[in-house]
């Protein structure tokens, strides 16, 4: 059996804005404010938070996350979704089509959204360097073991291979729980 080995990083709920809701929900013209570099280039965690209102309940302080993209999304965890009484599916990130919207708020407006929650699936981001190194390919799927007290075995993790993109694993806070990872933990990866 072929392995190597991957960092993990753990996403907390979060959302990516798009230009038009920066503006609504900050103020006309407002740029996001860098306050941490993310493991993928050019990403970061902003200054900015929001709050989030569902059928049930609302979500204060959630992260934006930046660059600015062509449409806004959601991604939550399975836990997070009860508080706010929406029901997401499992998606890789950017297909957002037929997934439930809630009411978004920041302290100079609020924008309604029809689409874009998401539990996002668990991905492996890649170069075409390390994709070819290990014999992959964009939308592939792997498994991946866990070892430690809470060893496993993640299946159907999807590869996404871009240029720009680093070598990283991504999991939610609750696969992360459930599995006792860290950040930066390396996880083997395993090629059939």
């Amino acid at each position: 059996m072929k392995t190597f080995q991957v960092p993990v990083g753990i996403s907390n709920r979060h959302l990516h804005l798009s230009e038009e809701h920066i503006g609504i929900l900050f103020g006309a013209g407002h740029q996001l404010t860098r306050t941490k570099d993310l493991s993928q280039p050019g990403q970061f965690a902003s200054e900015e938070t929001v709050t989030l209102v569902g059928p049930k309940g609302s979500m204060p302080n959630v992260r934006v996350l930046g660059p600015a993209r062509k449409a806004t999304q959601v991604e939550l965890a399975a836990t997070d979704t009860f508080k706010l009484g929406v029901k997401p599916p499992v998606r890789d990130s950017g297909d957002i089509n037929e997934t439930p919207g809630l009411e978004i708020v920041g302290p100079a407006g609020k924008v309604q959204v029809e689409a874009g929650t998401i539990i996002a699936a668990r991905h492996i981001h890649m170069t075409p360097e390390d994709a070819e190194k290990y014999g992959l390919k964009d939308g592939d799927h792997v498994k991946v073991q866990v070892n430690g007290p809470r060893a496993g075995v993640l299946e159907r993790v999807l590869i996404r291979v871009s240029s720009n993109y680093a070598l990283d694993m991504h999991v939610d806070t609750d696969e992360g729980n459930a599995f006792g990872l860290r950040n930066g933990d390396l996880l083997d990866v395993i090629l059939d």
